[in-house]
């Protein structure tokens, strides 16, 4: 067993044990759904958005280890980041971050790529809804 844990980082098991920003997010601006159906992981990812930057993110994960923590680990990175720059975090930087991921295990990176990117369409076609009814309204 004691080599099945040395394949991950320090930081990829940290954020795996402790996870951050579990859980969703109460009238969430956007929200991104992805799943992989040969490994079985699914993602959710909810974001706040605030004159165009991202104020809060949260995720909920089924999975493994290493999607729970890319999850975790991107919902980190996101805080604080424009619509535009968050568009620019990649599953390569979400690897990164986390101090690498196993060959076999990439795909959790690219699943919480996905997940961000899914949320940020799912925020500009919400946008575009609230824009469309309040012009209908004038």
């Amino acid at each position: 067993m004691g080599d099945v844990w040395s394949l991950y980082s320090e930081k990829v098991m940290e954020h795996f044990r402790n996870p951050r920003n579990v859980g969703e997010i109460e009238n969430p601006d956007g929200i991104g759904h992805v799943g992989n159906p040969v490994c079985g992981d699914i993602m959710e990812l909810y974001i706040k958005v605030d004159d165009s930057t991202i104020t809060d993110a949260k995720f909920k994960t089924f999975g493994c280890g290493a999607a729970i923590a890319t999850s975790s680990m991107v919902t980190e990175m996101v805080k604080g980041k424009s619509i535009s720059e968050a568009l620019d975090i990649s599953n390569r930087a979400v690897a990164e971050a986390l101090g690498g991921l196993p060959p076999i295990k990439m795909h959790c990176s690219v699943l919480a790529e996905e997940a961000l990117k899914s949320a940020i369409e799912n925020y500009h076609a919400r946008s575009k809804r609230r824009d469309n009814g309040s012009k209908s309204n004038t």
